[in-house]
């Protein structure tokens, strides 16, 4: 009879350490991000497919970001994300006044919020209506031809330094 009861208890014992690692992995994947939390740190973009004065918009930490390859015909500014010989505006598309999602113009070369009338430039400078302060520019870092939104690289500490990102 006592085999069979060492054999009862053995078997309870084991059933009870693989239900207690179970439930402590259970509660280690808990406590850890959210995979969509640890992709919303940090979004590379591949800026080589870039067309001239044409507005991609890509999506960061649940924000959207306008990227803007600048044309020949538009006017340089200190704002500017420079990759290789190309000028970018990177900026997140709220508006500063209310944080509507403003609307880009090509022939115009401006942002235009249907809020209340707020206007950006392309380098994202307030031109007109109540919008207090340029378009926000996200922190990055410019690799080859490649920008990691969410990652402050020497070209964002020399914008913010200058006071240039928002």
């Amino acid at each position: 009879m006592s085999s069979r009861r060492d054999f009862m208890g053995k078997a309870l014992g084991g059933f009870t350490a693989v239900g207690g690692i179970a439930a402590l992995y259970a509660m280690k994947r808990t406590w850890d991000p959210l995979p969509s939390v640890k992709a919303a740190g940090f979004t590379t973009v591949d800026l080589s497919a870039a067309q001239p004065n044409v507005l991609n918009v890509e999506k960061w930490r649940g924000k959207p970001i306008f990227i803007l390859k600048k044309d020949k015909d538009t006017k340089q500014d200190p704002r500017d994300v420079v990759v290789g010989n190309d000028h970018f505006l990177i900026a997140i598309g709220l508006c500063t006044h209310l944080g509507c999602i403003p609307a880009y113009f090509g022939d115009e070369h401006k942002f235009k919020c249907a809020c209340h009338g707020g206007e950006f430039d392309a380098s994202g400078h307030e031109i007109f209506g109540p919008p207090p302060s340029p378009l926000v520019i996200p922190p990055f870092k410019v690799d080859g031809t490649k920008v990691v939104l969410g990652e402050a690289g020497p070209e964002y500490k020399k914008m913010k330094d200058a006071g240039l990102t928002a």
